[in-house]
């Protein structure tokens, strides 16, 4: 594993900080085609759902309406009271867990497990037997990743880049990273369809604060104030009265655990 995202170095930790839970809000919504995609790869009875790392439960909430029952696991207390908050959030067949997914007791044979974008944050050693052995016959894991693709997406790279806390980054793929370690069976990928999305240009700027790299906390103020002033700037030219539109997709990869090599 990388060593910007070995458990041990507490990046996670970030998600429990109040700008950033606050800030996660104005992340965009995850295009309908993903719900579809996730609802079809359950298929063993009960249909029952385990989310690790919800953070505010965008997909537990949503998959709740129609399955038997979601677990919606974060070690964020702060984000799963917002979660709960949340339209859904109160629903019969959701129930909240603060743990860590290392720590958490698994409590239900399920058959879909997914982790949507939080799977870096986790060891995965630990995590992927206990995975394994929680799944049910036919049911599968499934890693989503939320992807945003607009006309200044290059030069929003390098500033971020620029401005990252996280300074030892390296660029990897999580998929061949798990299957070399022996950790994961990959039976398939596929990504959604595009969606436009729109939002304002203040709501954008703080979106990007969810980010564990673009934590206000960790950046300090004059780097967030730098930070916000040249991320207004690059982006204005493709505003239209305080307005941003770009395309959001996801991408979903799913197969079976293995307990490693």
């Amino acid at each position: 594993m990388p060593p910007q995202y070995a458990p041990e170095r507490e990046h996670a930790a970030v998600f429990q900080y109040t700008d950033v839970v606050t800030a996660y809000q104005n992340r965009p919504p995850y295009p309908a085609e993903l719900y579809t995609i996730l609802r079809d790869l359950i298929v063993d009875e009960p249909r029952v759902v385990l989310e690790l790392g919800c953070g505010l439960g965008e997909i537990s909430r949503e998959l709740a309406t129609d399955v038997d029952h979601v677990d919606a696991v974060d070690l964020s207390e702060a984000m799963l009271a917002l979660g709960q908050a949340l339209p859904g959030g109160g629903h019969p067949n959701l129930r909240w867990h603060l743990s860590s997914a290392e720590q958490f007791e698994y409590p239900a044979t399920y058959g879909l497990i997914l982790a949507a974008d939080s799977l870096f944050w986790m060891d995965w050693e630990v995590v992927f037997p206990l995975i394994s052995r929680a799944l049910s016959a036919r049911g599968r894991f499934a890693i989503v990743h939320r992807e945003h693709d607009a006309p200044w997406s290059d030069q929003l790279l390098a500033l971020i880049l620029r401005f990252s806390t996280i300074t030892d980054y390296v660029t990897y793929d999580m998929i061949e990273e798990l299957q070399k370690e022996g950790l994961f069976e990959l039976d398939r990928r596929r990504k959604t369809s595009p969606v436009s999305y729109g939002q304002s240009v203040d709501d954008y700027v703080e979106y990007w604060h969810s980010r564990s790299a673009c934590s206000r906390e960790r950046m300090g103020a004059d780097h967030t104030a730098r930070f916000d002033a040249e991320l207004r700037q690059l982006v204005a030219p493709y505003s239209t009265k305080g307005m941003l539109r770009y395309d959001v997709s996801a991408e979903v990869v799913w197969g079976r655990p293995r307990g490693g090599s």
